[in-house]
């Protein structure tokens, strides 16, 4: 977060370590930018920041928060500028009887404090051929964008697919026709005594990912799940 300091002193951004620089020191200033130029060649931090963490603070979100995150999804790319996304945010009575339509192994959301319900409709993005609806893409784009927004002030955004669905768009009016594809569970970081010994050993375990061949190939495809283990 930006903050208010004497010339010559580093001005943290954010919660990964990017910083810049306000002073007249020359020598200082070319430090800071080598390193961030150094840093250029590497993966965003704010991407290696991100997890998705189930412990959740009830704390409340400000209304201004979590509008911001939304705006964050709302400038991401969608085919021919449709933007075919529509979030609704849910609170108070509305964000409980949500919560009652959450599945059994997302106990740990009935903690937050808000959930954010992203639906869409296939009409209203492009129809391609080869059976391309291109609205899923779209709001898949917007929500990672949210994630890293989120992931920049301190609060996790855990998208969620274990839910009823019928039951959440009764609850926030979404039209039976639209596909309610994700919920966000939007919270402060809380405690992790609060999950389960398997969600607890995720949550304070190192971030797992297949190796980077596993999901990429060139010039042409290779289906690397059936090659995997042999």
């Amino acid at each position: 977060m930006a903050q208010e300091c004497r010339a010559g002193e580093l001005i943290p951004l954010d919660r990964v370590g990017i910083v810049r620089w306000r002073g007249d020191d020359p020598e200082g200033a070319i430090a800071v930018l080598t390193d961030l130029r150094s840093a250029e060649g590497e993966v965003n931090p704010l991407l290696q920041a991100r997890r998705s963490y189930r412990a959740l603070a009830p704390d409340p979100i400000p209304h201004e928060t979590l509008v911001r995150l939304v705006e964050a999804a709302h400038l991401a790319p969608s085919c021919f500028n449709n933007q075919p996304w529509r979030f609704v945010i849910a609170e108070g009575e509305a964000l409980e009887r949500v919560k009652a339509a959450l599945s059994g192994g997302n106990y740990w959301a009935k903690s937050a404090p808000a959930i954010l319900a992203l639906a869409s409709h296939r009409d209203l993005d492009c129809k391609l051929s080869d059976g391309r609806d291109y609205y899923l893409f779209g709001c898949g784009m917007a929500t990672g964008l949210l994630m890293i927004q989120a992931t920049q002030i301190g609060l996790i955004a855990h998208p969620i697919a274990g839910y009823d669905p019928l039951a959440v768009k009764e609850v926030l009016g979404i039209p039976k026709e639209y596909v309610l594809i994700t919920l966000i569970v939007v919270g402060k970081p809380g405690d992790v005594s609060t999950l389960s010994g398997k969600h607890r050993a995720i949550e304070l375990g190192p971030r797992e990912r297949k190796p980077l061949s596993a999901v990429l190939a060139w010039n042409k495809f290779t289906d690397l799940s059936q090659t995997e283990g042999t």
